[in-house]
């Protein structure tokens, strides 16, 4: 075993109520701020500069669900460290030393773009490392961490499927208030990702859109955000598998530049409390052509 998988211990951390409300899970991969030294020692900036890719405080927004009937999924280990929401082979070959396996997919737009399975930059595109890392210690890190918690997440996602008949995952992150270049318009307050209409219901992205706005939030849709491969893995919604990503905008709920928590923190979370209520008075027959395996 590695170092890093005692300072990981547990590496990811699913919250399940006594009894389910709902089939609906809330899961929040990018808010991990464990970061094994290893990792620092190895990294040329620091670790704050490291945390500005942290989807901040996100599993805390969540983390009542828990008690109101809605499992939660938070992951520990920063995405700067292992990204779940890749393809589990998303990898850089400029990044290692050894051969990737025949298998990985060294050509995708996010491994070109620095932010594969194992990220070669941060958010805003400093490099992370001094020196190329082993083949094998990117081999491990996708071993012991990013695919027991996609087991983890599946078999959740399948049991409550075969339970109720349809499923409904809420991928849950947060972005910068405000864009990389100076031409991309102001950022809503919430962006919502349904993959173009293909990863969940049309329904479900009303019912968001229609609670956050009667809140007071501006919403968008898919852009600069249509959801990653947690949304795309796990969303089909012809078998009653719905997948929503949701982007909240940091300035909305925290001080990005002091990395704390903001005077409307509480609020927010109280906000995401009546948008999993709004989820779950949707009618399930409403949500897929399976109901009968709940009956």
């Amino acid at each position: 075993m590695m170092q890093f998988d005692n300072e990981l211990s547990p590496p990811f951390e699913i919250v399940e109520p006594p009894v389910w409300r709902a089939p609906i899970i809330f899961n929040s991969p990018h808010s991990g701020s464990v970061y094994p030294r290893a990792f620092l020692a190895a990294s040329r900036i620091d670790e704050a500069t490291l945390r500005r890719s942290e989807d901040s405080f996100m599993d805390e927004i969540v983390a009542d669900l828990a008690e109101r009937g809605f499992p939660i999924v938070r992951v520990h280990f920063p995405r700067s460290y292992v990204d779940v929401n890749r393809e589990p082979y998303e990898l850089d070959p400029r990044m290692f030393n050894g051969r990737l396996p025949s298998f990985a997919n060294t050509r995708s737009m996010r491994v070109a773009g620095g932010l594969g399975t194992i990220p070669r930059i941060v958010g805003d595109g400093q490099d992370i490392y001094f020196n190329r890392l082993e083949v094998e210690d990117a081999l491990s890190r996708i071993e012991t961490l990013y695919k027991p918690y996609h087991r983890a997440l599946r078999r959740l996602i399948n049991r409550a499927h075969q339970t109720f008949g349809t499923v409904i995952l809420v991928d849950c992150h947060s972005m910068p208030s405000v864009g990389i270049t100076r031409d991309e318009p102001r950022r809503p307050d919430l962006v919502i990702g349904d993959r173009y209409g293909t990863s969940c219901a049309s329904l479900l992205a009303d019912v968001v859109e229609q609670t956050f706005r009667a809140q007071g939030y501006t919403v968008g849709r898919n852009k600069p955000y249509a959801g990653g491969f947690i949304t795309e893995h796990y969303g089909n919604p012809a078998s009653g598998l719905h997948t929503i990503q949701l982007e909240l905008n940091r300035a909305v709920y925290m001080d990005e530049r002091r990395r704390e928590r903001g005077p409307r923190f509480r609020r927010v979370a109280d906000d995401f409390t009546v948008l999993a209520e709004a989820l779950a008075a949707i009618p399930l027959d409403m949500l897929g052509p399976f109901q009968a395996a709940a009956e």
